[in-house]
């Protein structure tokens, strides 16, 4: 998968924006870098589109800006030259994929059924984009068109909101989701940035899911920490479950056998995609300690901490 593809499956959300006025084009990129979301996928259909994708690169290096709706190697071209970083088509159109792919230039057609994945395949490409989504069949129809073709990831848009947004992005084949709702035309128009980075900043929270999952208290000895459990087991009735290196009271409640991180113990807040949370988080200007992750049986990351301590507390991440 090409680097622009791995940083949007990371992001997880691509903001599909039609802009008829280059006017917008800053406020609208800020607006979608301060909701938490860096990126852009700037639609080619209409006359303003070059100069935003040129305006958004170039204000505003630290973006992933790219062309959408792009129908010909000229517009290609175009797009380019303006500082897109990926071409996305509605359809899969051999000259323009071909041209892309002997350019090096991420290229993301739709597709819709089997014969077109063939295609893309053919051209040498690994991630398409689904289009229209929900209308094309929807989640069901790209979990069984992959079973066939194993190695293609896909990128659904058309018809994808907050309401249907993780049931896509739960399926591991899809890398990312294309979606308007948060960038509504009424909005732009209106100048209503406020509720741009707003919506952005919601769309964010409702992705990662995050969750607080237990409180991590550090003793000083194995007697200690069962007097610790068994006192939250008399008190509210949080069965203990004695491990190698804690004991837990309840599910919420973990009390370390011997001291570990943080002064006072740890919090633990789970996250539906932990990859992409801290992506997102380390984006802010938050820290990670890779000596702390954590893999399951198939090498998947499901645990890591932060560098920073809250409060006297490590905080770590925890793949749900």
């Amino acid at each position: 998968m090409h680097d622009v593809l791995k940083q949007i499956q990371k992001l997880g959300i691509v903001p599909v924006v039609k802009l008829d006025s280059v006017e917008d084009a800053k406020p609208l990129a800020q607006a979608l870098i301060d909701g938490g979301l860096p990126c852009a996928e700037v639609t080619f259909r209409t006359e303003a589109a070059e100069e935003s994708i040129r305006i958004m690169a170039s204000e505003f290096p630290e973006m992933l800006v790219g062309a959408g709706t792009v129908l010909t190697t000229e517009q290609v071209d175009r797009a380019v030259n303006a500082g897109a970083k990926f071409i996305v088509s509605p359809g899969l159109n051999p000259k323009v994929v071909k041209y892309c792919v002997d350019k090096g230039i991420p290229i993301t057609p739709g597709c819709a059924n089997p014969s077109d994945i063939e295609q893309a395949i053919e051209l040498g490409l690994d991630v398409v984009k689904f289009f229209p989504a929900e209308a094309a069949g929807g989640l069901n129809m790209i979990k069984a068109m992959s079973a066939p073709y194993v190695n293609m990831k896909f990128m659904p848009t058309g018809g994808i909101t907050e309401k249907n947004l993780l049931s896509y992005l739960d399926f591991p084949k899809i890398i990312a989701c294309g979606g308007s709702w948060m960038v509504n035309d009424a909005f732009v128009k209106n100048g209503e940035f406020d509720k741009i980075r707003d919506l952005t900043k919601e769309a964010i929270t409702k992705m990662l899911g995050f969750e607080l999952r237990h409180i991590g208290i550090n003793a000083t000895n194995e007697t200690e920490a069962n007097g610790i459990a068994d006192s939250f087991d008399n008190l509210f009735g949080f069965t203990k479950n004695s491990g190698n290196s804690s004991i837990f009271a309840g599910l919420g409640i973990e009390v370390m056998k011997t001291p570990y991180l943080g002064k006072h113990g740890h919090i633990a807040i789970a996250t539906n995609y932990l990859e992409r949370a801290v992506y997102h988080l380390e984006s802010r200007g938050f820290h990670f300690d890779a000596e702390t992750e954590k893999f399951d049986k198939n090498n998947k990351k499901v645990a890591v901490y932060l560098k920073e301590e809250i409060g006297g507390y490590a905080v770590h991440l925890l793949q749900k």
